[in-house]
């Protein structure tokens, strides 16, 4: 009995936290069809979401980005396929195509010096976790962010988010991506232990707790690549046909 209002209750908080708003607006003009043809295997996909749970994150972490896909899929696959792995409220850890996000302003993040059995290795772990359950810890904090917006520091924000509670059939978007590139010892935002050694010594770096990322550390780490379809496939900006008035916005 109390399970299943648990859940209930849940399924109808994630309807609830999952509900598109008005207003939202994609300035990327991007197709995603040109999207498609530019992802690698292993490349992630960050979003500019438009739900409540969307707003909330963007808030507390003072960022555009509010969930984080990992492509798995190989190369020049269409749109259409189920090659993008998520986190989300309704569907836990699953597998969506890139159509989904059509009407959305995206980025795309690229580790560099991958080999492809470390590629491999991460997108594997990361498959390992089709079917488990999202993390619902957070849901509550989001809940208060949703429904009002307290007057919170900048610097209080993002501590006052709990990113999930780490056990190992849970997960939420941006956690589940930073478990799997941890599983192969790739960097994100690495911590520097002290100050270092003797000149010439190697620094030595550990390892935040994976609960503890948001979509938007892979936008801030210093070791992905961000690619932009446009500018990979040659952009010329002398090929531009412009207006010979400038349009002001309403037009």
């Amino acid at each position: 009995m109390f399970n299943s209002l648990k859940r209930a209750i849940g399924e109808r908080l994630a309807a609830f936290l999952s509900k598109d708003l008005p207003g939202y607006q994609k300035l990327d003009t991007v197709a995603v069809a040109d999207l498609a043809e530019t992802l690698e295997k292993g490349d992630i996909v960050l979003v500019d979401g438009n739900t409540r749970i969307s707003t909330a994150i963007k808030y507390l972490t003072q960022s555009t980005w509010s969930h984080a896909c990992l492509y798995v899929g190989e190369k020049d696959e269409d749109s259409s396929q189920l090659n993008l792995l998520e986190a989300d409220l309704k569907n836990g850890v699953h597998l969506t195509n890139l159509d989904h996000y059509a009407h959305s302003n995206l980025r795309i993040c690229r580790p560099v010096s991958l080999s492809d059995e470390e590629v491999t290795e991460l997108t594997e772990f990361a498959k390992q976790r089709i079917g488990h359950r999202y993390d619902l810890k957070n849901v509550i904090d989001l809940i208060r962010y949703v429904i009002q917006k307290p007057a919170v520091p900048t610097r209080y924000r993002r501590s006052m988010i709990s990113l999930g509670s780490g056990e190992p059939t849970r997960a939420i978007c941006s956690t589940l991506i930073a478990e799997s590139f941890q599983s192969i010892n790739y960097p994100i935002l690495p911590r520097r232990n002290g100050e270092g050694g003797r000149s010439g010594e190697v620094p030595l770096f550990y390892k935040p707790h994976f609960t503890h990322f948001t979509p938007r550390d892979f936008d801030l780490s210093p070791y992905f690549r961000i690619i932009k379809p446009t500018i990979e496939n040659g952009f010329d900006h002398h090929t531009l046909a412009w207006e010979p008035r400038d349009v002001k916005q309403g037009d």
